[in-house]
């Protein structure tokens, strides 16, 4: 039997002929005549139509557009919910208020709820399903007027005012089995173009033939974009406050510190100045909220380690809009399918690890559902303990203008020299060549579909992120607290804090840090502090290099190029106010013949 006869006797066991009246003029087109009083709808119309609405609703999800789904029967709640869900959409509610496009930049504050609700996403839609265009004719007008296509069912009783303005009328009778089957076709028409997108299909053989001979070559490479490419952002400031409004950050707070010999997390250690590199990352969310008036929440993901030395921390931000949860334990990490995974590859490097601990405890203590509520679509998944300018709105800009669902920033890395000047122009690079900041931007949207499959114990989040963007960043806008040369580093004369935030000495005439290497005797924070009695000045330090039993006094200058090694069983101290440039330092005499 051909396919158009299962389909039609289809739509016939499901009655979607039976309209409800007899029909009006505009809808006779799809009428196949009358019986008792009741419209046949001709099937053959209802299958073309639901073809060019499928195939345009696929035409979109090509170009990554924006969808809302309106329902106001409770009998098709389920059957909405479960589509939405595969195919990776929110399934927006704030369509039940007046004015949801159309007002859709003035939250009110409504009497009875102490807060603001944000009407829906700061973008309109550029598509609205419809599945009881009657009942919702509000939100049809609303789309009408600012051009939004709707697809919509409709059927005999449908009115003129209405009909009119849907751009893809489906004609047929709008039971829950007929609502079942459309919202069957919508989703296999996303998931086949989203495959098609993720997985990049050819169109033609010769196509193939080069995707096969190409995909050896190019299974790691990554497209990078140079931060300096990125567009500027509008100068209206409304423009930038909408954007960062539909942003949250998560900062996971891994294990303490153990590798420097802390028994707490680095983000909660003291840097200087009674500032902690947890105080540094509020105050840097805390000014783009001032300077913009937007509301950037911070949440900390903790373990049961962590929680107390955190929360200290926080007692002296409790006027800020930062929230604590602690994590939920997830027996297999990312890491571990990884190096099972035959998909494994270099790009998963980029990514924060455990992913999916990450987002199985934002579902879990209701913080993913409580950010959708609040308007948020994109989040900052930040794994390192960072002291340098942590949001861009550049970049998130960048995300919602072409509809980029995640991106990982990073620092490219060639023969072993850091230096994003290298990469000029967008290109595609191997991973391997590409540093990782652990830091991932994601829409919440995307969160969704792995989370729906978080029983599956093979299952990793790396799978539904094999497509990244990578955002080179100039090495400038990275500072990590790793180790003690990071330390010493942030310490020094070269950076300062101001209002709660890392300055860059501009004396400084060469605009990377300076290269510093210090040995495993200086490792832990103990011993560093034994080992220096004050920190050096180290403005017009090209690089240091320290092994050995070595001793720095107070008051000391390194400039150029400084190598100090000190043999097996051998002590160098640095007097005090010694000034070291281009030296290499070997033994205790080489100090004081470089002091004269």
């Amino acid at each position: 039997m051909p396919m158009h006869s299962v389909l039609i006797q289809k739509l016939l066991s499901i009655n979607a002929h039976l309209g409800k009246r007899v029909a009006e003029n505009h809808f006779k087109i799809y009428s196949a005549g009358t019986r008792n009083a009741m419209t046949i709808i001709d099937p053959d119309k209802t299958l073309i139509c639901l073809r060019s609405a499928c195939n345009f609703i696929g035409s979109l999800v090509r170009n990554r557009a924006r969808f809302i789904f309106v329902n106001t029967n409770s009998l098709y709640d389920d059957i909405i919910d479960n589509m939405t869900k595969t195919i990776g959409c929110r399934n927006d509610t704030s369509w039940r208020l007046g004015g949801f496009l159309t007002n859709s930049s003035s939250p009110r504050k409504f009497r009875g709820r102490n807060k603001k609700l944000n009407l829906t996403a700061v973008h309109p839609p550029d598509c609205i399903v419809i599945f009881d265009s009657e009942r919702k004719s509000s939100v049809i007008d609303e789309a009408d007027r600012l051009q939004i296509p709707v697809v919509g069912l409709v059927d005999s009783s449908t009115p003129w005012e209405t009909f009119k303005k849907i751009t893809y009328p489906v004609p047929a009778n709008d039971s829950a089995r007929f609502v079942y089957l459309f919202c069957n076709l919508i989703t296999k028409t996303f998931l086949y173009e989203q495959k098609r997108l993720n997985a990049g299909k050819p169109e033609t053989r010769e196509d193939v033939q080069l995707s096969d001979q190409s995909k050896t070559d190019s299974k790691d490479n990554v497209l990078v974009l140079p931060f300096e490419k990125l567009e500027p952002l509008s100068e209206d400031l409304s423009d930038i406050k909408q954007l960062l409004d539909k942003l949250a950050i998560l900062k996971f707070i891994g294990s303490v510190g153990g590798d420097m010999g802390l028994n707490e997390p680095k983000c909660t250690f003291e840097i200087t100045n009674d500032t902690t590199c947890l105080d540094v990352i509020i105050n840097n969310i805390e000014s783009l909220n001032l300077k913009y008036g937007c509301s950037i929440p911070l949440l900390l993901m903790n373990t049961s380690n962590t929680e107390n030395a955190i929360q200290k921390v926080l007692e002296k931000h409790s006027n800020k809009n930062v929230h604590t949860f602690l994590r939920s334990r997830d027996e297999t990490s990312d890491r571990d399918l990884l190096k099972n995974s035959k998909k494994s590859s270099q790009r998963h490097n980029l990514y924060p690890t455990n992913l999916r601990e990450v987002f199985i405890s934002l579902k879990n203590n209701g913080k993913l559902d409580g950010l959708l509520s609040q308007g948020k679509e994109y989040i900052l998944v930040v794994q390192p303990d960072d002291l340098g300018n942590l949001v861009d709105p550049r970049i998130l800009s960048h995300l919602v203008r072409n509809n980029i669902q995640y991106c990982v920033e990073v620092l490219p890395t060639f023969s072993g020299v850091e230096n994003s000047e290298l990469l000029a122009q967008e290109q595609r690079i191997k991973a391997g060549q590409l540093k990782s900041t652990k830091k991932l931007w994601m829409n919440l949207k995307l969160i969704e579909n792995p989370l729906a499959r978080r029983t599956d114990k093979n299952f990793s989040i790396s799978e539904f992120l094999d497509q990244p963007l990578a955002i080179a960043l100039p090495m400038s806008r990275y500072l990590p607290l790793r180790k003690t040369s990071d330390l010493l580093l942030y310490r020094s004369d070269l950076y300062s804090i101001v209002d709660g935030i890392m300055v860059r000495n501009a004396a400084r005439a060469n605009s990377c840090d300076p290269s510093i290497q210090l040995g495993p005797e200086f490792e832990k924070v103990g011993e560093f502090h034994n080992r220096f009695k004050s920190i050096p000045n180290i403005v017009e330090l090209d690089s240091l290099n320290v092994t050995g039993d070595v001793y720095f006094g107070s008051g000391i200058t390194l400039k150029g190029k400084v190598v100090i090694k000190a043999a097996p069983q051998t002590k160098i101290v640095i007097p005090d106010g010694t000034v070291l440039e281009n030296k290499v330092i070997n033994r205790q005499s080489d100090v004081l013949s470089a002091s004269l």
